[in-house]
């Protein structure tokens, strides 16, 4: 890859991983953990980010391939399951796809892990990252393009953990009715992401919605 292919892959996974828009759903999404909470879901995060990229770029295609599935297919499931996350963002509420306990269950039980899932997969390292990611790593074939963008991918995960510390101070600042409207903010663009994602993913399954009718 040159300079120039580089920099339009790096732009295009900033713009899709939205390290400003991911902390502020971070920032959401821990608002009643400690700090030490919040830290540690910061690191594993950012970590497991980066692991889920990297092995997208260099495993994507071949899993893909493995259990047939095709990008079209990856698009269309990950906007499904994006729209109902962002559906119970706008509501306030956790969505049932992150909670798969009762709520007399939960309310005896520690809080729920959100590092990886859902934070680190969907909401950020989501179909739409590994889409663009598997398009790139089939655009550029090689080991050298497939190590220049796993560099990008782990300085851009890095990037969003930084991010994620400095949550707590966010937090302070906006308070919990702020939290609440970013919340909503975040589900309501989480929500065009996937309503594109997921048009795209059909249009492509199925060609005949994306005509233009005649007359």
């Amino acid at each position: 890859m040159d300079k120039a292919a580089i920099l339009a892959f790096a732009g295009s996974m900033f713009a899709i991983l939205n390290p400003i828009g991911s902390v502020a759903i971070f920032a959401s999404m821990t608002s009643n953990r400690s700090k030490v909470e919040r830290n540690s879901i910061a690191i594993r995060s950012s970590i497991a980010i980066a692991v889920i990229l990297i092995v997208t770029i260099w495993l994507g295609e071949a899993i893909l391939g493995a259990f047939n599935v095709g990008i079209s297919s990856l698009q269309a499931a990950g906007g499904l399951m994006i729209a109902m996350i962002s559906l119970s963002m706008l509501q306030s509420q956790q969505s049932s796809i992150h909670d798969t306990k009762d709520s007399d269950e939960e309310a005896e039980s520690p809080k729920q892990d959100i590092a990886v899932v859902p934070l680190a997969l969907p909401m950020i390292a989501g179909p739409g990252a590994m889409v663009t990611v598997i398009l790139s790593t089939h655009q550029y074939k090689g080991v050298m393009p497939n190590i220049e963008m796993s560099v990008v991918c782990i300085i851009l995960a890095i990037l969003i953990g930084i991010g994620f510390f400095a949550s707590g101070p966010i937090i302070r600042f906006i308070g919990t009715k702020g939290l609440d409207v970013i919340t909503k903010i975040m589900g309501m663009i989480l929500l065009a992401i996937a309503i594109s994602m997921l048009a795209g993913g059909l249009t492509d399954l199925f060609p005949v919605l994306g005509m233009t009718p005649v007359g």
